[in-house]
Parts: C-alpha cells; sequence; structure tokens
C-alpha cells in the first residue's frame, strides 16, 4: 500500500473556489483508502477568517484518455460528450481554472470520468501518452498562444486538435509551422452547436491520415449517427477539415437565408400569420424539403412570447447576427474563382438587416409603402421554388470544395463529406442522401446540376422558381438569394453569354487582349480613340 501523503500550501485570496464536498484539515490526516492520493488545494478567505479545503484526486496512476483546453459552451459540452458517449477519461482545464470544477460538479453522474486540472502542467500531467489535447478556445491569436504554451509541455507523438472555428488558413500555417515539431497537429470542424457537441456533432477531421487513425476511433463514438453510421470522416491534410466547416457554414448561411426569404413572401406577400407559416414548414418538413432548418423554421414560428403571447418571431428585431465563417466561405470562393452567388447574397442580406437604422431612414425617403400582395403564386410554387434553390446553393458549396481540393491536394472526399452532414450538424437534411449518391458514382459530377436526379427537379421547380422572383420583385418584397440563385442556373445553362462585350471593353481601356471564336490566340484591336 502507497502511503498516503498530504501537501499544504498557501495562495493569495483569489476568486476561485473548489469542490462543493469539502473536507476541512485537521491536525491528523484521516485513514485513506489504497491509491488515494490528496494535495493541497487554495487556502481560501471567507470575509477575513482564511479556510483550508483539501480536495481528493484519483490515483495518478490512472490517466486520462483525452483532455479538453478551453470550457466555454462547446467546449464543456463536448468534454460531456467525450466522457458520456465516447466512454474517456477527461481532464479538463480552462483559463477561469473554476469552471472545470464547476463542470464536474453540474454532472455527478460522470465525475468519475472527468479530471478537474488547475494548471496547465497538472492538465498535461493528468494525460495518458500519447497526449490528445482538443483546444475549444476562441478562433485566432488564442490557439496560436495555447500551442505555444503547450509545446514544451508535450513530448514527440502527442496530439493537438484545433477544434474551433478557425480559419483555415491559420489552420495550414499552424501545420506547417509544427511540421517538425514532436507533437501533431489536427485541424477539426466540429457542427452542430452546444446541443451537436454534447450529443452527437458532424465531424471534419483534417491533419494527417496516420493520427486520424489514432483518434477516429474516438471521434467515431462522440459523433452523430445516421442510420447507424458515424458522421466524422478525415478530410485531408492540414486546414481541409476546417475548410470543409466553412463551406458548410457558408451553405447554411445560404440555405437559412433562403428559408427566411421565403417567410417573407408568405408575411408580406401571401398574408399569412406565424401560426399559419408555421404549419406549412411543418408540413414542408415531411416532403423533399425534410431537414433541421425547415424543422426549426417551423417550431421558431410557432413559439408565443410570454410577455406578450405574440408570436416570438414578431419581437425579435429584424437583424441578423453573423461570426465571419459565411463570409470566409464567399472570399475562399472568390480566391479559387468559383461562383458562389447564394453564398455572397446571404452574407449581403446580414449586413444588411444590421443597418437597421439606416433602413429606417431609406423607408422613410421613399415611402413606397408595404409591399402589394402576391397573386401569381401559392405555396405550392414556393414550396417547388425553395426546393430548386436550395439544389443550386448546394451546388455552389461542392463546386467550392471540389476546387480548392485541386487546388491545395487534398483529395476531398465529396460523397463523404454529404454523408457526414446527414446527422449532428445544422444542414442535415434528406436531401443529402441524393448527393452522396451523386458523389459516390463512378464519375464523380462536375456540377451537381448536372447530375440526372437533379436535372430533372431543377427542370420540374425552375419555372416555380422563376414566378417566385418575378412576382417578389414586382410587390418590392427582397428576395436576393432566391434571385442569386436563378440567376446563377440561368448564367451556367448559357452557351453565349455577354462578357464579349466586357472583353472588348477592356481591350479598348487597357489593352488587356482577347480571345477569338474563329480562330487560336491572343489578340488586340485598335479600337476608335476615345
Amino acid at each position: 500500500m502507497r502511503p498516503s501523503t498530504w501537501r499544504l500550501t498557501a495562495r493569495a485570496p483569489s476568486r476561485f473556489s473548489w469542490l462543493s464536498h469539502r473536507r476541512r484539515l485537521s491536525t491528523s490526516a484521516p485513514a485513506l483508502s489504497a491509491g488515494t492520493v490528496y494535495r493541497e488545494t487554495a487556502l481560501l478567505y471567507s470575509g477575513h477568517k482564511p479556510r483550508l479545503r483539501a480536495k481528493q484526486e484519483r490515483d495518478m496512476t490512472t490517466k486520462a484518455t483525452v483532455g479538453v483546453l478551453g470550457l466555454g459552451t462547446m467546449g464543456a459540452n463536448l468534454a460531456l460528450n467525450l466522457a458520456d458517449q465516447g466512454g474517456q477519461t477527461v481532464a479538463l482545464f480552462n483559463r477561469t481554472t473554476i469552471k472545470a470544477q464547476e463542470l464536474v460538479d453540474a454532472n455527478p453522474a460522470l465525475a468519475k470520468s472527468l479530471v478537474p486540472t488547475d494548471s496547465l502542467k497538472g492538465f498535461v500531467a493528468a494525460l495518458a501518452t500519447p497526449r490528445i489535447v482538443i483546444l475549444m478556445v476562441q478562433a485566432g491569436s488564442a490557439v496560436d498562444e495555447q500551442i505555444a504554451a503547450l509545446e514544451p509541455l508535450l513530448d514527440k507523438g502527442d496530439i493537438v486538435i484545433d477544434a474551433g472555428n478557425a480559419d483555415f488558413n491559420d489552420t495550414r500555417r499552424r501545420a506547417a509551422a509544427l511540421k517538425d515539431s514532436p507533437i501533431r497537429f489536427v485541424g477539426m470542424g466540429v457542427s452542430g452547436g452546444e446541443l451537436g457537441a454534447r450529443h452527437g456533432p458532424s465531424i471534419m477531421a483534417g491533419g494527417d491520415a496516420d493520427v486520424y487513425a489514432i483518434i477516429g476511433p474516438i471521434l467515431e463514438r462522440i459523433a452523430a449517427k445516421y442510420q447507424g453510421v458515424p458522421c466524422v470522416a478525415h478530410m485531408g491534410t492540414d486546414g481541409a477539415g476546417h475548410f470543409v466547416k466553412t463551406i458548410h457554414n457558408g451553405i447554411e448561411y445560404a440555405d437559412m437565408e433562403m428559408i427566411a426569404e421565403v417567410y417573407g413572401i408568405m408575411r408580406d406577400g401571401l398574408g399569412l400569420q406565424a401560426a399559419e407559416a408555421a404549419k406549412v414548414f411543418t408540413r414542408w418538413n415531411e416532403g423533399g424539403l425534410s431537414s433541421y432548418l425547415i424543422e426549426i423554421s417551423g417550431v421558431t414560428l410557432a413559439e408565443i412570447d410570454p410577455d406578450t403571447d405574440k408570436p416570438m418571431v414578431d419581437v425579435i428585431v429584424d437583424e441578423a447576427g453573423q461570426k465571419g465563417t459565411g463570409r470566409w466561405a464567399v472570399i475562399e470562393a472568390q480566391k479559387l474563382a468559383v461562383s458562389a452567388t447564394t453564398l455572397e447574397a446571404a452574407v449581403s442580406a446580414r449586413i444588411i438587416s444590421a443597418h437597421r437604422a439606416e433602413r429606417a431612414r431609406t423607408g422613410a425617403i421613399y415611402d413606397l409603402g408595404p409591399a402589394d400582395k402576391l397573386s401569381g403564386v401559392d405555396l405550392d410554387a414556393l414550396e417547388k421554388a425553395l426546393e430548386t434553390a436550395k439544389i443550386i446553393a448546394y451546388a455552389q458549396g461542392f463546386v467550392i470544395m471540389q476546387e480548392a481540393s485541386k487546388t491545395f491536394g487534398w483529395d476531398l472526399p465529396l460523397g463523404k463529406i454529404a454523408e457526414i452532414w446527414r446527422a449532428g450538424c445544422i444542414i442535415r437534411s434528406r436531401f443529402l442522401d441524393d448527393i452522396t449518391r451523386a458523389f459516390d458514382a463512378s464519375e464523380a459530377p462536375e456540377n451537381l446540376l448536372q447530375v440526372p436526379e437533379f436535372v430533372q427537379r431543377v427542370k420540374a421547380g425552375q419555372g416555380a422558381l422563376r414566378r417566385v422572383v418575378a412576382e417578389a420583385a414586382l410587390a418590392g418584397i427582397p428576395v436576393p438569394a432566391l434571385s442569386a440563385a436563378l440567376a446563377y442556373f440561368d448564367d451556367l445553362r448559357r452557351p453565349r453569354g455577354t462578357a464579349n462585350l466586357i472583353q472588348a471593353q477592356r481591350d479598348l481601356f487597357g489593352a488587356h487582349t482577347f480571345r477569338r471564336l474563329d480562330r487560336d490566340g491572343v489578340f488586340h484591336h485598335e479600337w476608335p480613340p476615345v
């Protein structure tokens, strides 16, 4: 039997508190069971009277199998998921150290699987090797700071996973900087919000394949399941995981914006009350539009504000926030020379929504009155239009990923991406089954709009999309994402566009040259002076 040990030190007064189950120290140590270690805790102050408290620890020979650093909403829920569904022993650390113990106290059923630590050294020491550290801190410099602090404490083969909403460019930079480091680095996209983190997210992992072989079994246990299949996959090296998560969020922006535009037509063009619109979305969720976002649209529209007895949506300010990932998706699409009109329109719409005072002033200047009621559009047309626009938005998102895969040498598993988005993530939907089949075919499509199944749907729905966009425009109801989807479709299917005039203008004012239809080569024309 190993002898019980005590070590007491005093610390300055702090805001920290410790276990709710406290043991006051006495002059003689109590009898301890084998394998139990007591160690010092802070000398805390209650008023002017100091009290010593001791905290029982698990035997340090029992190491945690994974650690979570950063216990905000997402980090805390992911840690609980790892301990619960994951079956892991989880070391916990947070800059505000009391959060680790608070998480344990709030979850007594999982307390045996949670190891709170109060220092970075203690956190690392609590982990079995090879150590697996999951960072759930704010994207940006905080990630760099934590990696820098961890690096001297870790050993060869230890793994650091950034599971925050990182810019994939930062992830690529970090992967390159750590290439010759003994530690292994993974950028990992996690989708599903706090509920997904707790009960099963969709996980998009980057990094080297041999590292994924180590962490994959753990991730499969905590990921969402679709018909028993874990919604997690290895995307490719360095920033691949975070890039796919970024495009997921861009598609999410477009999907949400198009749903909001259809709601606007219901409200302003068809005169539906929130409760009536809720029933429509609930019915749509039983058909081809079945998805998480359609489902929660019905739920939110049906909700009543307890303070006013009005529909909750009618008391919410019409300003949509954003954390920047949708904007990143648009920027990366433009860098890759991929048209992502629906994503762009969605980001722009959120920006305009934030300028509420300016909108009010502009509306007062023009004083055009409320929107006209729509006469040529019914709910069936709205459903078909939304489904058609959704196909176009997803097609744009997958083209972005295809181009990025070529550019960065990732070999992104596009069919698998659609597969792991079918549960756990915000854009989960029945529709993703069809995309999975399209990319699992022997020859991957250049664009989803060329896949026979989607061609049939778009052909059937494009007329409704045209009517909805046209009627909304005539009524003065803005539908930027629906309009962008239609314009993209028409541009993409037109063999001869109008860019020939643009290129002629460029050649006239800047001698930028042009190519001809009737012969090979690059040409410049001597235009008349202007």
